[in-house]
């Protein structure tokens, strides 16, 4: 009797055994979909460059501006602790490509030769301005008011071989001397290469520039009167990590959802980027 009952339960099992296999494999499998891949487990590393305001800098002791506010709700939808890796922004790419960190969240702008080297999430749209020195009798509107002028600006930003090719093309068959573009580790540097009078203006990001006036009480001010190569800034991911890619659309998904999103884009007096914008920033 003990033996049949023995066998019985040996048979049970064995029987079982596929069925449990298959529920193990399943639930893992869904474990790695639901969790990506990032440097330290529950937490998301990001590299921003806190120089930056208003989208990213220091307020005391804690990061702050857009991109905090927008990844301490991302990673919140992502179920992970943000983490903030504070890093000039011509090292941004290099650090994601590395895995010094996991995600770029620091007012990139989407270009076709970015691309090349990171994948985007697509998440704000702004554009730029010139800054001049209030009162000094140089007011331009637009690069092409820059033929023969210094001009300063963050060092890697995507407007820089822009004001290049103006210069090469508009500039120089005219006569009127090339842009001088003298490029800064940040924003800040930037702005005081203007008030120095090392430059004779900054080309800087809309929102940036505007904080630059009002910090500065109207020491500069903002001299082109709609914004210059208007552009879409996106989270930066490194090649191949698409569970992460996933899972950072996935939030953006649902914060566009609770209206988190829109409030935010709101307060900074941003936009959300058109499926248009974003094809034509990558030269789709």
């Amino acid at each position: 009797m003990a033996n049949r009952i023995l066998s019985s339960l040996i048979s049970s099992r064995s029987a079982l055994a596929p069925v449990v296999g298959a529920l193990f494999l399943l639930s893992a499998s869904h474990a790695f979909a639901a969790t990506p891949f990032t440097v330290t487990p529950g937490a998301l590393a990001i590299g921003t460059d806190l120089t930056y305001p208003p989208y990213d800098y220091m307020d005391g002791s804690t990061p702050a501006g857009f991109d905090p506010a927008f990844m301490a709700k991302l990673a919140s939808h992502m179920q992970l602790q943000p983490r903030y890796a504070d890093t000039r922004f011509a090292n941004l790419i290099v650090g994601v490509d590395a895995s010094r960190f996991d995600v770029i969240a620091s007012a990139l702008y989407v270009t076709p030769q970015r691309a090349r080297q990171i994948d985007f999430v697509p998440y704000l749209k702004t554009g730029g301005s010139l800054l001049a020195l209030s009162g000094s009798g140089f007011a331009p509107k637009t690069p092409e008011d820059l033929c023969g002028k210094r001009v300063s600006s963050i060092k890697g930003a995507s407007w820089v071989p822009k004001l290049n090719d103006v210069s090469v093309r508009v500039c120089v068959p005219a006569g009127r001397g090339a842009i001088d573009v003298r490029e800064f580790d940040t924003s800040p540097e930037a702005t005081q290469a203007v008030l120095s009078h090392a430059v004779d203006v900054q080309f800087e990001d809309a929102a940036v520039a505007k904080t630059a006036v009002d910090k500065l009480n109207g020491r500069v001010a903002i001299t082109s009167v709609a914004p210059i190569y208007p552009v879409v800034l996106g989270l930066g991911v490194k090649k191949g990590n698409g569970p992460l890619l996933s899972a950072l659309n996935s939030a953006l998904s649902a914060m566009r959802q609770s209206g988190e999103y829109a409030a935010l884009l709101k307060q900074y007096n941003v936009a959300e980027p058109s499926s248009a914008d974003i094809a034509q920033a990558l030269g789709h």
